[in-house]
């Protein structure tokens, strides 16, 4: 069932040119309730630098992991480029239990450096998942419209084919450390842009 007219609010602060953030009422297919969402989305043209040696670095974010929508064939794919739909379908596969609404308990470390994201246990003793930067197509943060002041970082990957595609989704503590995850990875994506024309 549908969030019954909640409304999605996030806290906009200033956003750097790398993460662009939109606002936009959507129509639900459902009963024909509205509902309106901030979107962090990230940028994966920019061509801007930070000059900023750290993103050599790794930054890691403790994270909770919501669950994947995977191998979605690659006309589906296609339908997904705005952040909106994106954000749409997540919502819809909630709706039908094919992603859960809460998280599991245990939290993840998320590190996110110039060769993409890893996804570890707390502890780290294992990778979860691994993201390589070049098959990052769409990041993206927004409230989860729970009332808890939580955010859903969706992630859209593909295969080195592309013939496929796969939604990974986290929650984040707030907005801030969901956008803070889109910027640092803005900024990995800068870095690796700014060596390739050097």
């Amino acid at each position: 069932m549908f969030r019954k007219g909640k409304k999605r609010h996030s806290s906009s602060s200033s956003q750097s040119s790398e993460v662009s953030t939109k606002s936009k009422s959507v129509d639900s297919s459902l009963g024909g309730l509205s509902r309106s969402s901030t979107v962090a989305s990230l940028d994966t043209d920019s061509t801007k630098s930070s000059g900023n040696s750290a993103s050599d670095a790794c930054v890691e974010f403790r994270v909770k992991y919501v669950g994947a929508i995977e191998k979605l064939h690659f006309e589906m794919c296609r339908t997904l480029q705005e952040p909106l739909d994106l954000v749409n379908y997540i919502d819809v596969a909630q709706q039908d239990g094919k992603l859960p609404f809460v998280p599991m308990e245990e939290e993840m470390i998320l590190g996110v450096s110039k060769y993409g994201v890893k996804v570890a246990t707390a502890d780290q003793c294992g990778a979860l998942h691994r993201h390589p930067l070049y098959l990052i197509v769409h990041m993206l943060c927004y409230d989860d419209g729970l009332g808890a002041g939580k955010n859903i970082l969706a992630l859209k990957t593909t295969d080195s084919n592309q013939e496929e595609c796969n939604i990974w989704v986290y929650q984040c503590n707030g907005s801030e450390q969901a956008q803070a995850i889109c910027k640092v990875l803005s900024t990995a994506f800068d870095s690796v842009l700014t060596s390739e024309k050097s």
